[in-house]
């Protein structure tokens, strides 16, 4: 679990083929839970696998720190009974960056970081979802 992210913090979301997924919409309510006054920032980064995206990462700043939000896509979760989703706050410019704030769930629709003091460095939001021995991951842009 979230063993290869190390990997794809650096470069773009792997895809493998091999699974298909009616593509369906993110619904997701996007309410932290730890700070009400959350401000996605950046672009939103894709989950994919097979082509088909299976989840999205966004980053939101708040309450003094940085947040990594990851949601699970309907068509992921109607066809997978036991999956992780696992969210971080990456820092640095690369090519290795620090997980500031790792939080790893079992079969969540979405999970929210612990939250990072790291409003004064560059940031992304990286996102994983982990099924048998599978794991994808997405990222946003990187934000200083």
């Amino acid at each position: 679990m979230f063993s290869k992210i190390a990997s794809v913090l650096g470069a773009g979301v792997l895809a493998v083929g091999g699974m298909v997924l009616a593509a369906s919409p993110a619904t997701a309510a996007e309410t932290n839970p730890h700070c009400a006054q959350s401000t996605k920032i950046g672009d939103t980064g894709a989950i994919m696998s097979g082509g088909v995206q299976i989840g999205s990462v966004k980053q939101f700043k708040g309450c003094g720190k940085n947040w990594s939000y990851t949601y699970v896509w309907d068509g992921f979760r109607s066809s997978h009974s036991n999956f992780q989703v696992c969210v971080s706050v990456a820092s640095g410019r690369g090519p290795r960056f620090d997980l500031e704030d790792l939080s790893c769930f079992g079969n969540k629709k979405d999970n929210w970081s612990s939250g990072a003091d790291t409003l004064t460095k560059c940031t992304h939001a990286v996102g994983t979802i982990s099924w048998g021995s599978n794991e994808k991951s997405g990222k946003t842009d990187i934000r200083c």
